[in-house]
């Protein structure tokens, strides 16, 4: 067994046989050009283009500016600057260092989330579902309303996961210019396949319709809302053509950011989190409940990576915070509260498990107060309360700290938590 405790000693270097040929230059490799394809979007909603490359020979016309720092930024071409790393090179987007080194460390934030998120590790298989599969295969088991909710539940999270893992991989991945921040991006992008992963092994433990599900997101009017919501913002990431740089597409590139930290996963998220943990709490569905709390720890930090993130830019780029761009989040923070409801009454037409929707109303304005705070702007709707007590323990929102209100260490793997 190897100790890391003893050193390995070095292999001696054996003097070669004879004089090394020279090796023979190689050409300087230049970038294909590109032309465009059509392609569906992400919920096949309209035609956009991905670019394909074509054959060049190496006397063709360099890149463009726009081309190049766009290869620079995601780390397919070598900087033709050679000089090392400095802190003060480093910036979250539009920076001059290299991405494909990690260190010097100047967002230690995001090194620290991706820790976190690392230590946080666990897989939907390590749930014990049989009390979930006798529970639902009873007859009065579960009341009609209930299996509607965990029904609807599934069919909006089972592709949501997917929508955000795409916009991470996609999208964003490619315009973050910080290597820390990248790191963090790439445990985001494997967490959502996870719980990707636990929606089908729930729908698999239950034997659930799997198209019926899998595809609500066509077929239920209430999830497609929201979908279709945030497809713009996502196709904004994901064109080919989409380079940061200017005033417009830096201010583009941070409401997609803000779109998806505060109102995907900071609030889209939330009715269906209080829906199957309150299940939980009545001692129905347990395993269902358990993987949604899991989910819940990696979405929380997910959505203050995501705030740090904007909070940074906003630091960074202070022209980008504009009185009109403000104007423009405070208009989809009231648009995604509203979308949120319609989902709230979709899943749940009558009182269940001691809610309703009409409770809702007030829950989703006291979280996106929160959200609207912690990327600095006013209340939206004073006043509003927590209806659910319960939930501030479940969720433990005070741990909802992002990196500029305090740095969050209560973390632990998956195999130490306590549910009790």
């Amino acid at each position: 067994m190897l100790s890391w405790d003893e050193p390995i000693p070095a292999k001696p270097l054996q003097p070669a046989a004879g004089p090394s040929p020279r090796p023979a230059a190689m050409p300087v490799p230049r970038f294909p050009a590109a032309t465009s394809v059509p392609t569906p979007t992400s919920l096949g909603l309209s035609g956009t283009t991905v670019r394909t490359a074509t054959h060049v020979s190496n006397d063709e016309v360099a890149l463009s500016p726009a081309d190049e720092a766009l290869r620079l930024h995601s780390g397919t071409q070598l900087s033709k600057d050679t000089r090392r790393v400095r802190v003060e090179d480093k910036r979250i987007i539009n920076g001059a260092a290299d991405v494909n080194q990690l260190v010097p460390f100047k967002y230690k934030w995001a090194w620290e989330k991706y820790l976190a998120g690392c230590a946080n590790h666990w897989m939907p298989q390590e749930i014990n579902m049989e009390r979930d599969i006798a529970l639902w295969k009873t007859p009065g088991g579960l009341s009609e309303d209930e299996r509607r909710l965990v029904k609807r539940n599934l069919g909006f999270f089972v592709t949501a996961d997917s929508l955000a893992a795409n916009n991470i991989v996609l999208g964003t991945y490619r315009h973050i210019s910080a290597p820390e921040c990248r790191q963090y991006l790439l445990r985001q992008a494997f967490e959502e396949a996870i719980h990707t992963h636990a929606y089908q092994y729930i729908v698999e433990s239950l034997g659930l319709d799997e198209g019926e599900v899998f595809n609500a997101y066509h077929e239920v009017a209430s999830i497609r809302a929201k979908d279709e919501f945030l497809i713009p913002f996502i196709d904004t990431l994901t064109n080919p053509d989409f380079v940061t740089g200017t005033a417009a597409n830096d201010q583009a590139l941070l409401r997609s950011l803000i779109v998806f930290s505060c109102l995907m996963e900071g609030l889209f998220f939330y009715v269906g989190f209080v829906q199957i943990l309150a299940l939980g709490r009545q001692n129905k569905m347990v395993g269902a409940a358990e993987q949604y709390q899991y989910i819940l720890r990696d979405e929380s930090m997910h959505c203050n990576f995501g705030i740090d993130l904007v909070n940074t830019i906003k630091l960074e780029n202070p022209h980008l915070w504009t009185p009109a761009f403000r104007e423009e989040i405070v208009g989809l923070f009231h648009q995604a509260v509203e979308l949120e409801y319609r989902y709230a009454e979709d899943t749940m037409p009558r009182g269940v498990l001691g809610l309703n929707a009409s409770m809702f109303k007030e829950y989703l304005r006291f979280i996106a107060n929160r959200r609207a705070q912690q990327i600095g702007l006013d209340p939206l709707f004073p006043g509003a309360e927590n209806p659910f007590p319960w939930m501030s323990e479940m969720l433990d929102l005070k741990k909802e700290q992002n990196f500029f209100e305090r740095r969050v260490t209560e973390y632990q793997t998956g195999g130490a938590l306590s549910w009790d």
